[in-house]
């Protein structure tokens, strides 16, 4: 059976990037969202051509998922909770990638990603 992730940005990056340690994720049912698909396609035109933005962008544009409007609300509690847990030099998560957790969460699937500001939590596949 294939498993199904949250991918947040930073795992979509990875892979693209050829990071072997997302290798066996390669073949997850990928669920993400525009905001991540956004991040993503940024990146891909600072770090490679636009045609692999392009293509990139259409790829991940399946498997975004619609972020229900009580999801917005619980993310920033998450994310107050977090800057509580983190110093500020730690970091602060994103908002997308908050969104992205309260998601997986929702969905009971895990959260992908290499953030450190993620790293040994509940309900996290955490990968450099």
């Amino acid at each position: 059976m294939v498993e199904t992730y949250f991918f947040d940005t930073y795992a979509l990056i990875e892979i693209e990037k050829g990071n072997e340690n997302y290798t066996p994720y390669k073949k997850a049912n990928v669920v993400t969202t525009m905001l991540n698909v956004m991040e993503y396609y940024s990146s891909l035109l600072i770090d490679f051509k636009q045609e692999i933005a392009e293509e990139g962008f259409e790829y991940y544009l399946e498997s975004s998922v619609a972020i229900p409007d009580e999801v917005f609300k619980e993310a920033v509690w998450f994310r107050l909770k977090m800057m509580k847990r983190f110093r500020k030099k730690d970091g602060r998560p994103s908002y997308v990638d908050c969104i992205g957790y309260v998601i997986a969460k929702r969905m009971g699937i895990k959260f992908l990603t290499g953030d450190k500001l993620f790293e040994n939590m509940d309900n996290v596949e955490f990968i450099k």
